[in-house]
C-alpha cells in the first residue's frame, strides 16, 4: 500500500473516533444537564406544594381553634394538597400531613380557645402544629439533595 493511502486513512480514522468521542460526550452532558432540570422542577414542585399545605393548615387549624363548625372549604384544600403529596413526597411527609390534619379536625370537637389562651398557647409552643410536618420536609429535602448531588 501507498503511504500516502495509509496515511490518509489513518487522518479519517482520527477524525471519525474524535467525532464520535465528541459527540458521545455532548449526548452524556445532554443528558446529565436534562436530568438536573428534572430534578430542580421536582423539588420546586414540593416546596410549593408544603408551602400551600402549610398555609391552608395553619388557616384551618387557627379557625379550628376559635370555632367549632368547621371550614370546609378549607378542610378540602387540604386533602387535596395531602392527595398531591401522596404522587410527590415520601410516605413520611404523607404521613405527618395527615397527621396534621386529623388534629385539626379533632381541635373542632374541643372548646374554643379565647385571645388569651391562643396567647399562652404561642408562648409555650403548643400552637406549632405543623413543626414534625416542617421538620419532615426538610429532611426529605435534604436528602434528596444529597443523593442528586445538589450542594446544600
Amino acid at each position: 500500500m501507498d503511504v500516502s493511502v495509509i496515511s490518509g486513512l489513518a487522518a479519517l480514522a482520527g477524525a471519525a473516533i474524535g467525532g464520535l468521542t465528541s459527540a458521545t460526550a455532548a449526548w452524556f452532558t445532554q443528558r446529565n444537564v436534562v436530568h438536573a432540570q428534572w430534578v430542580s422542577s421536582q423539588a420546586l414542585r414540593r416546596q410549593d406544594l408544603y408551602r400551600d399545605f402549610i398555609e391552608v393548615a395553619a388557616k384551618c387549624y387557627v379557625h379550628a381553634l376559635q370555632h367549632d363548625r368547621p371550614d370546609v372549604p378549607g378542610a378540602i384544600n387540604l386533602y387535596a394538597n395531602i392527595s398531591r403529596m401522596r404522587v410527590l413526597s415520601s410516605s413520611e411527609v404523607v404521613e405527618k400531613a395527615e397527621h396534621v390534619a386529623q388534629k385539626i379536625l379533632d381541635t373542632y370537637a374541643g372548646p374554643d380557645k379565647s385571645f388569651v389562651e391562643l396567647r399562652a398557647m404561642v408562648n409555650d409552643h403548643t400552637i406549632d402544629l405543623l413543626h414534625d410536618f416542617s421538620q419532615v420536609c426538610r429532611l426529605e429535602q435534604d436528602s434528596r439533595n444529597e443523593s442528586s448531588g445538589v450542594g446544600a
